[in-house]
């Protein structure tokens, strides 16, 4: 189910996407959505096939505008119903620009998962030069609950030499099992961060994977995997047992393989699956 029509207004686009997931048989289906403005799915997919445990779903988040600018207001809300398993992707990286007008854009995801997994895989989100951005994540875990995901920055178009000049992106992520926090997170990029070296160190491009719940084991995979990552910084812990792995590095696409790389690696150990890339990563 959907509202078709597009929600916008002087200051720029209001978005919201509602995605419910349940299980039908032994099939993860989407249950529900619902969306207003330009913030949209693909239908369902299933490149995995059977498996002994719920058959996952696939789904590609798309944002037909193919850029955010200041004064958008976009919101993402997903709930994973008991026994789903759900993978959430993007076909293409975030963009992020300001408009000559100033202000804010804005982008709020918040994740419910029952006794159930999802994967939050986005690619990763570009914030070009001047712009100013609120991208705040919050992850509520039921008990018995599991979740893998990553987010991905880049900060200006180091590509084209074009540093992140006067923007700022103040950056929040929240995971919260069965009620309590097991990790809270404000952070703030502006271009004295980005060149400091108690900050960036003029590394342009970061990231967070993260997972829960995870063992020592998953620990020791996950630092065997950043042993073998040329060209970036990616540090890994383990913290009331979440799998916590930061990175960051002179270019987002090599923040985004070692991420990709950690998470076929742990992904058997993690959700008890192979790992199945999504067909949308191959294009």
């Amino acid at each position: 189910m959907h509202a078709p029509e597009a929600a916008s207004h002087a200051g720029g686009w209001q978005a919201r996407l509602e995605l419910e997931f349940g299980l039908s048989g032994h099939r993860t289906v989407l249950a529900h959505r619902r969306h207003s403005g330009p913030l949209l799915v693909l239908r369902p997919l299933y490149p995995e096939g059977r498996h002994e445990q719920a058959e996952a779903c696939h789904v590609y988040v798309i944002h037909p505008p193919g850029g955010v600018v200041s004064g958008d207001e976009l919101q993402l809300h997903v709930t994973v119903q008991t026994g789903a398993h759900a993978l959430l992707t993007t076909p293409a990286a975030g963009k992020y620009y300001r408009r000559g007008d100033g202000g804010i854009a804005r982008m709020a995801q918040e994740f419910h998962i029952g006794q159930a997994a999802l994967e939050w895989l986005p690619q990763e989100n570009i914030f070009y030069p001047d712009a100013a951005v609120e991208l705040s994540t919050v992850v509520h875990l039921a008990a018995g609950a599991r979740f893998v995901g990553w987010e991905i920055s880049c900060l200006g178009l180091p590509a084209s030499h074009s540093t992140f000049a006067d923007g700022q992106v103040r950056q929040s992520l929240e995971l919260w099992h069965a009620g309590a926090p097991v990790l809270l997170e404000r952070l703030l990029f502006d271009q004295a961060c980005l060149a400091a070296r108690w900050g960036l160190a003029s590394c342009a491009a970061l990231g967070t994977w993260l997972a829960f719940p995870a063992t020592a084991a998953a620990l020791e995979r996950a630092r065997a995997v950043a042993a073998d990552c040329a060209g970036i910084t990616l540090a890994c812990t383990l913290v009331d047992g979440a799998l916590v792995c930061r990175a960051w590095a002179q270019r987002a696409d090599h923040v985004r393989s070692a991420f990709v790389g950690l998470w076929r690696a742990l992904r058997p150990v993690l959700l008890g699956r192979e790992a199945v890339c999504p067909r949308i990563w191959a294009t």
